[in-house]
């Protein structure tokens, strides 16, 4: 895949960037001492830890590392020219580690992000380690307000800006809105990188102490990290398992597997359309994915009937959004979602089930899904019918506008199907098709 311009141009920069603060670094190193040394050999081992263990957040797709304690403990303790040199060689080395079984054909590939990687987390350190400079600071004691003032500014100046580099990496390559970008994840990661700003804070202070004193801290936040990592990784696995359950249901019922996956990608579309944040969106896609779960319980002779059900068999597929929501409440990953999954077949105008819930009284994500749910069907082909076409599909959700539908909802739903379908129809037809 070819690297737009602009992309190519950014990395180019930081890669210009990291070399000359490199070189910068290098050239003004100051006198090594015995402290100083274990102090860089420590750091280096635990920031490549960190790195190869980075925790990555579902929520957001991005990882992030308490390598960031580590490189901004070093940056107030051991100065500006000699982080640099500590930060390039750690990001190479996890770098590498991360990428060890990679073969050679594909390196040409992967250098690439291993630049970006490298050169973004430099370039910030680099620009808060000259704010600190500028402050008339080299290295700070931490024993006064001022030194904990340049310390947090000198946090946010690197927060700021190693956020702003990696969502304008994103922004670029999928051509996606840098200023939404970059607000969602300041206001999602802020805590996060406070914390392990506060981490670094701490590591400082005691280090005013004594050399020894800073390994007190350096134990419980290893700790932390790997506990955290491990929690998440078990709210991924389970939410792993939630969905291998769903996508069993192709072994009895293949329209209701690819249904939710189907689904769930449409939602998702349309709650981007709405302008719905990042953690909203990835709750949609959540919720969509299992919000059909409940269908294990519903007999062979009901869910896989050629024909539409009588009155008996209704109320017995009704349940199933009950009996979703029951099998998913108890696990945290799926708690937020629980509501949205048990009501996603409720309508605007009150006429659904299972609670005959009616307009703001439904939660918004069931709106979302309920909408995706409905044309999913309409323009697909079912037991008892054939898909309707796009016209007429499109024309039913104009009619169930501000009946099933919620009136923003379906006009969100609408400009994305209108979207796909131009795309869709603007493709050159295959050979064969032509022949």
């Amino acid at each position: 895949m070819r690297l737009p311009l602009r992309a190519a141009v950014l990395v180019t920069l930081l890669v210009a960037v990291s070399l000359a603060s490199l070189g910068w670094g290098f050239a003004h190193l100051p006198q090594a001492t015995t402290e100083s040394l274990i102090l860089f050999f420590v750091f280096a081992v635990l920031a490549v830890f960190a790195e190869v263990y980075a925790t990555w957040i579902p929520a957001y797709k991005w990882e992030i590392s308490s390598s960031i304690a580590i490189y901004l403990a070093g940056l107030f303790i051991l100065g500006p020219n000699l982080v640099l040199p500590l930060v390039f060689f750690s990001s190479i080395v996890s770098e590498l580690l991360l990428r060890w079984g990679t073969r050679r054909a594909e390196w040409s590939t992967a250098l690439v992000p291993v630049a970006f990687n490298v050169g973004q987390v430099v370039t910030a350190l680099t620009v808060a380690g000259i704010l600190i400079r500028v402050l008339g600071y080299n290295v700070l004691a931490m024993r006064s307000a001022s030194d904990f003032a340049v310390a947090i500014a000198a946090f946010l100046v690197f927060f700021v800006l190693n956020v702003s580099l990696v969502v304008g990496i994103i922004s670029i390559t999928q051509r996606r809105s840098f200023w939404h970008l970059l607000f969602e994840n300041l206001r999602a990661f802020i805590i996060q990188y406070a914390v392990l700003c506060v981490s670094a804070i701490l590591l400082a202070v005691l280090r005013s102490i004594s050399v020894w004193h800073v390994f007190l801290a350096l134990f419980p936040l290893t700790l932390v990290h790997i506990s955290f990592r491990s929690y998440l990784k078990l709210q991924t696995q389970a939410r792993s398992t939630f969905e291998r359950i769903s996508q069993l249901l192709d072994t009895r019922d293949h329209y209701t597997a690819v249904h939710s996956s189907e689904v769930a990608e449409l939602a998702v579309e349309i709650g981007r359309e709405m302008g719905m944040p990042q953690g909203e969106l990835e709750q949609i896609d959540i919720a969509a994915r299992v919000h059909d779960i409940g269908k294990v319980a519903i007999p062979d002779s009901i869910l896989l009937k050629p024909g539409p059900l009588n009155d008996a068999e209704w109320a017995v597929m009704k349940t199933h959004s009950v009996v979703s929501a029951q099998l998913i409440e108890g696990l945290e990953i799926y708690s937020s979602v629980a509501d949205a999954v048990r009501h996603e077949h409720e309508r605007w105008d009150g006429s659904g089930y299972p609670d005959g819930l009616s307009g703001e009284a439904i939660p918004v994500i069931s709106r979302v899904i309920a909408a995706a749910d409905i044309y999913n069907a309409l323009s697909t082909d079912r037991p008892y019918r054939k898909a309707f076409s796009h016209d007429e599909t499109t024309q039913m959700i104009r009619e169930m506008r501000g009946s099933d539908i919620e009136p923003l909802v379906a006009d969100a739903l609408l400009r994305v199907v209108e979207r796909q379908h131009a795309k869709e129809t603007a493709r050159p037809a295959p050979a064969a098709a032509l022949a």
